[in-house]
């Protein structure tokens, strides 16, 4: 071993294994492809409560990623390490919309693929995703889906209300019923045939009926 053994530093080699070039050019993509997915998650979003956090997040992630996976390529015994290190960590935040989860991996997955320099795959497969849900995800059905609430004074007055809205509506579908002395009350979905909604005003004056009320829905139902 000689004196320049001793103070051979090996962390130091590693400080040129990935130029500074290919750095800087992975890391200004990530960030333009991770800005390109908050956009489409704002463009597309339809949830109660819009979080800017979580778009920050796709485009912190897509970056995060990006640099993770180059130490990962550049050293076989750091990707050794490097798994064991991730093995550990848990996430515990909730994910609300089922979509969201989409958007997490679509920034992982551009992360990955940048680093690894398949830049044309991470670039073109992002536009055709972003384009996907862009025409999908937003597109609004033909025909509304509706709850509606009826409570009557008895069964009769059920069966008129229940033909009634037979009659209006292009299609309808109990729900859950709900039966105490003196009332019931009926949930059921339906399908409007067009924006008129003055029929629901009618149901309300029908005797027998106490109250209706139309409420608008995302189409998830919970009994």
């Amino acid at each position: 071993m000689t004196f320049n053994d001793i103070f051979k530093s090996s962390f130091l080699e590693n400080v040129t294994s990935v130029s500074i070039l290919d750095m800087l050019l992975a890391m200004t993509l990530a960030f333009a492809l991770g800005m390109f997915i908050f956009f489409v998650y704002k463009k597309t979003f339809s949830g109660v409560m819009y979080s800017s956090g979580f778009g920050v997040t796709l485009v912190a992630l897509t970056m995060i990623t990006t640099l993770v996976i180059l130490a990962v390529t550049s050293n076989v015994v750091l990707s050794l390490g490097m798994v064991g290190a991730l093995s550990i960590v848990r996430f515990r935040a909730a994910i609300k919309e089922p979509l969201d989860i989409a958007y997490l991996f679509w920034a992982i997955a551009v992360g990955i693929v940048l680093a690894a320099g398949l830049i044309p795959l991470a670039v073109i497969g992002s536009v055709l995703i972003g384009i996907f849900l862009l025409l999908f995800v937003n597109r609004k059905s033909h025909a509304n889906p509706y709850i509606v609430v009826v409570e009557c004074a008895d069964g009769e007055s059920e069966r008129r209300a229940v033909a009634y809205l037979e009659e209006q509506v292009k299609r309808f579908s109990v729900k859950s019923k709900t039966v105490r002395k003196g009332a019931v009350e009926l949930n059921a979905e339906i399908r409007l045939k067009d924006d008129n909604t003055d029929f629901i005003n009618t149901l309300a004056d029908m005797e027998g009926v106490n109250n209706a009320v139309l409420v608008s829905y995302n189409g998830d139902y919970m009994g």
